[in-house]
């Protein structure tokens, strides 16, 4: 083995690479330990591979958790704008996609590249294909049981990640050495996760695979005006991952189809405009026409609006101001963006992000109970959480 470092930060993903060249420029001597043969695997497929590293309107309302002040120090200090100059710093071409949310042009490999290259230049050394057997404290500091052989050193930073998309190489790690040294660990769950439907709506699901259009969903204290995407499994697209994070089994969705529009006074302007218009060709003009198609079909409703009464209108407008469906469940964690729950922050500083009861050891990034929305959050807290834990050791 190498030299004993001052830190160990295991897990060299977003937070971790982060605090970790942070740590590096404060003249502290850090070593990055990692299982995967390769550093970042999740920064690269995230953002259909172009990364959406931060979100300029991030900010405490935008997460969820039991202890909902606990990102607000973090947040506070180390903003979009910070990281933004760092990208720009760089040569990299921000694209905002929609607005607040910032991606690469063509490729998320960029922003890796940019934090191995920092994590060079503050001298950090980074050790791959290496696993962790062992943590535990040893007087002032830590030792690490590794595969490569035991390691003492002052303090271990824990940026491991949650279990969402096993293939990545995720794992419950972080959560298990919460535990072992006594921090409670908040329920987990699949979010920002596509649904399943049970069987005729998955049939009915299939058929319209491909088709999207945009929403109106809500669930419990949650509402989203996204676009929702069908699938051969059930209902995906920004407006179902955003309302994952509401939603528990047994639940249902209240489902808009046509968000902003009152369709029972829509289809009776309709009715009195063009009486001899069909109840079908009208929807193929508010909705996708294989969705109006199949929304004819599933009702076994169509004729010309002068036939149609005002009850009739007014179940329509229930379909698509109010389509109510609750799904079989989720895909669960080999889809789902990120890890809902973790290690409980209320054990944890806020400002250094050390343990309160053990300073040398510290947790950071998705591990902790601190869960972004959809659209560039969550690497915004990887950001904030990595650069405040790395000033601070």
């Amino acid at each position: 083995m190498r030299s004993n470092p001052d830190v160990v930060v295991i897990g060299a993903g977003a937070a971790g690479l982060m605090c970790a060249l942070t740590a590096g420029y404060a003249g502290r001597r850090v070593r990055v330990i990692d299982h995967a043969g390769k550093p970042g695997r999740k920064i690269l497929m995230s953002g259909g591979g172009r990364c959406n590293f931060t979100n300029l309107a991030t900010g405490p309302r935008n997460f969820f958790s039991a202890n909902p002040h606990f990102c607000i120090s973090a947040l506070r200090r180390y903003r979009p704008e910070h990281f933004l100059e760092l990208v720009e710093r760089h040569g990299i071409e921000p694209v905002e996609k929609a607005p607040g949310q910032l991606f690469c042009a063509d490729s998320s490999r960029p922003i890796l590249d940019m934090l191995l290259t920092e994590c060079d230049w503050a001298g950090v050394d980074i050790q791959l294909k290496t696993s962790i057997e062992r943590v535990e404290r040893v007087g002032d500091g830590m030792r690490l049981t590794t595969s490569a052989g035991t390691l003492d050193t002052g303090a271990v930073v824990i940026a491991t990640g949650g279990l969402s998309i096993p293939t990545m190489g995720a794992s419950g790690f972080g959560h298990e050495v919460a535990r072992q040294f006594g921090l409670a660990v908040t329920e987990l769950r699949a979010a920002l996760v596509p649904f399943t439907l049970t069987s005729q709506w998955k049939a009915r699901a299939a058929d319209l695979a491909g088709v999207s259009c945009e929403v109106a969903v809500r669930c419990r204290d949650g509402s989203y005006r996204e676009p929702l995407l069908f699938t051969h499994r059930g209902l995906s697209g920004p407006a179902m991952l955003q309302i994952s994070s509401y939603w528990q089994p047994g639940d249902a969705l209240e489902i808009d189809l046509l968000p902003g529009m009152d369709a029972v006074a829509a289809l009776r302007e309709a009715r009195e405009a063009s009486p001899r218009r069909h109840l079908s060709t009208w929807l193929a003009q508010q909705l996708p026409r294989r969705l109006a198609q199949a929304l004819v079909e599933w009702h076994a409703d169509d004729g010309v609006l002068a036939e149609c009464s005002n009850a009739r209108l007014q179940r329509w407008g229930e379909r698509l101001n109010h389509w109510t469906i609750k799904p079989a469940g989720t895909e669960g964690w080999r889809t789902a963006e990120v890890t809902l729950g973790g290690v409980d922050t209320r054990a944890i500083s806020s400002k250094t992000f050390a343990v309160e009861a053990l300073p040398q050891l510290r947790f950071i990034g998705e591990v902790l109970d601190v869960t972004g929305e959809l659209g560039g959050h969550n690497f915004q807290w990887a950001w904030s959480s990595g650069v405040a834990c790395g000033l601070a050791l």
